[in-house]
C-alpha cells in the first residue's frame, strides 16, 4: 500500500500495478469510500427507526457505519505509522507532527480522531440506552460523540483529497490529466457525502412542513452558503479544470440529492415491520426520509457568480471577497426561496407528490395517519407577509455572513498541503 503523497506525484507513467491508483495513495480511496458508508448508515438508521423502531450495537445501519470507522481509522492510521517509524520517509518533512510523536496528513489525523470517537460512542450508546431506555431526542451524549466522529471522518476524507490536490499544483509543471480528473471526482464525492450528512443532521428544522415559514429560510442560510462557497472557493485551486468540473458546487449539490434520495427509493421496495409499540400506523415496507432540497439550482447560481467574478483565470482583478459574499449569498437565498417555496407546497399538499418517487406519503409507524396537518400546512407556521419579510431580511442577512465564512474557509482548505 502507497501511503505517501507528495512524491506520488510524478508525470511518469504509473506502472501496470498500481494503474487503477493513477498515483493516489491508497488511504484517500479508502477514507472517501468510509464517508459514503457513515452516510448511507446515517439514513438507514433513520429509516430503520420509522419503520422497524427496535434496534442494538450491531443491527445493520450501524454495522455500515462502524465499517465505514473501522475503514478510516486503519488506513489513515497505517498512513500515520508508516510516516512516524520511517525517519527517511519522503513525506515526513511534509507531514504534521501531533504530540510531538506522530507525523502524518492532516486528512489522516482527522479521520484517526473521528474513527476513534464513533468506535467509542457504540458501546456508550448502549449502555445509554439499557440505563435510560429509548432516546427521546437525537443529541443524546453518545449520539453526539457519535456525530463528532462522523464529521471528522468526513472532514479527513475532504481534506486528504485536498492536500493532494493543492501538493499536484506545487509539484508538477504539466499536470496528469487522468489524475487530476480522479482527484476533482473525489473532491466532489467527499463534499457531497458531507453535505448530505449535514443536512442530515439540521432536517427537522427543514421539513417541507416549514417550507412557507421565514425559519426555514434562516436555517438554510446558516448550513448552506458556508458549506457550498468553501467547497466551490477550494475546488478552484484545482489544475487544468474545465467541462463539468468547472462547476463544481453544482455537481456536489446534484450529488447529494442522489445521496439522500436514493437509498429511499430502494429501501422503500424492502419488507419492514414495526417490532417496537406503540404502532399508529401499520406498515409493512421501510418508510422514506424525505426528498432532497433542490439545492443544485442555487448552487449553479453559485458557481456562475464564482467563474464570473472570483475565477483564478480571469486576467482582471477578482472581485473582493466581502463583496463576494454578498453578492454570492443574497444570490443563494432568493434563488432558494423562488425554487424551494413552490416545491415545499408541492411535496407537503399536492397528491401526486404522495408517491415512491416523491415519497410525501412517507409516515412513522409510531404516528397517525390521520393527522390532519399531515398533507397541509399547520397554523404554527403560519406568517403575515410582513412578519415574512422581517424574518426572511434575517436570511439574506445570514446567508451574506455564512457566505463569507465559507469563502475563509475554501481559502484556507486551498493551502492545505499536508
Amino acid at each position: 500500500m502507497q501511503a505517501a503523497f507528495p512524491t506520488s506525484f510524478s508525470s511518469e507513467t504509473p506502472s501496470r500495478a498500481t494503474d487503477w491508483r493513477l498515483g493516489i495513495p491508497t488511504y484517500a480511496y479508502a477514507v472517501v469510500f468510509s464517508s459514503f458508508c457513515i452516510v448511507m448508515g446515517l439514513l438507514w438508521d433513520i429509516m430503520w427507526h420509522m419503520s422497524i423502531g427496535r434496534d442494538g450495537l450491531f443491527s445493520a445501519p450501524h454495522v455500515v457505519m462502524y465499517v465505514g470507522a473501522v475503514v478510516a481509522g486503519l488506513f489513515s492510521a497505517y498512513q500515520i505509522l508508516s510516516i512516524t517509524f520511517r525517519k527517511n520517509h519522503p513525506d515526513r518533512a511534509r507531514s504534521v507532527n501531533f504530540w510531538g510523536v506522530f507525523y502524518g496528513s492532516l486528512g489522516a489525523m482527522y479521520c484517526v480522531w473521528g474513527a476513534l470517537a464513533m468506535l467509542t460512542s457504540a458501546p456508550f450508546d448502549d449502555w445509554w440506552h439499557n440505563t435510560y431506555g429509548l432516546d427521546v431526542q437525537i443529541l443524546t451524549p453518545p449520539h453526539t460523540i457519535l456525530l463528532v466522529g462522523m464529521m471528522m471522518v468526513q472532514l479527513g476524507a475532504i481534506v486528504a483529497v485536498l492536500s493532494l490536490q493543492n501538493g499536484a499544483n506545487l509539484t508538477q509543471s504539466q499536470p496528469n490529466d487522468r489524475q487530476q480528473a480522479r482527484i476533482r471526482l473525489l473532491f466532489v464525492l467527499s463534499s457531497a457525502f458531507m453535505l448530505s450528512v449535514l443536512f442530515v443532521l439540521v432536517s427537522e428544522n427543514l421539513g417541507r412542513y416549514a417550507s412557507h415559514n421565514s425559519s426555514y429560510y434562516i436555517n438554510a442560510a446558516i448550513i448552506f452558503p458556508f458549506m457550498l462557497l468553501a467547497i466551490g472557493r477550494a475546488a478552484t485551486g484545482g489544475l487544468g479544470q474545465g467541462g463539468f468540473f468547472r462547476f463544481p458546487i453544482t455537481l456536489v449539490a446534484a450529488l447529494y440529492m442522489l445521496v439522500i434520495a436514493v437509498p429511499s427509493w430502494i429501501l422503500s421496495l424492502m419488507p419492514a415491520t414495526p417490532k417496537l409499540g406503540p404502532v399508529a400506523n401499520p406498515i409493512t415496507t421501510y418508510q422514506a426520509f424525505m426528498f432532497p432540497m433542490l439545492l443544485v439550482l442555487p448552487a449553479f447560481a453559485l458557481d456562475w457568480l464564482l467563474n464570473r467574478f472570483s475565477a483564478p483565470q480571469r486576467t482582471q482583478k477578482p472581485l473582493n471577497d466581502w463583496l463576494l459574499a454578498a453578492l454570492t449569498g443574497a444570490a443563494f437565498i432568493l434563488v432558494f426561496l423562488a425554487v424551494q417555496w413552490p416545491f415545499g407546497g408541492f411535496l407537503h399538499e399536492s397528491p401526486y407528490a404522495r408517491n415512491w418517487f416523491f415519497m410525501s406519503d412517507s409516515w412513522s409507524y409510531g404516528s397517525s395517519p390521520d393527522w390532519q396537518y399531515r398533507y397541509k400546512f399547520s397554523p404554527w407556521f403560519d406568517q403575515t407577509a410582513a412578519q415574512f419579510a422581517v424574518g426572511f431580511a434575517k436570511a439574506l442577512l445570514i446567508a451574506m455572513i455564512s457566505a463569507r465564512v465559507g469563502l475563509w474557509w475554501g481559502n484556507w482548505m486551498r493551502r492545505v498541503v499536508r
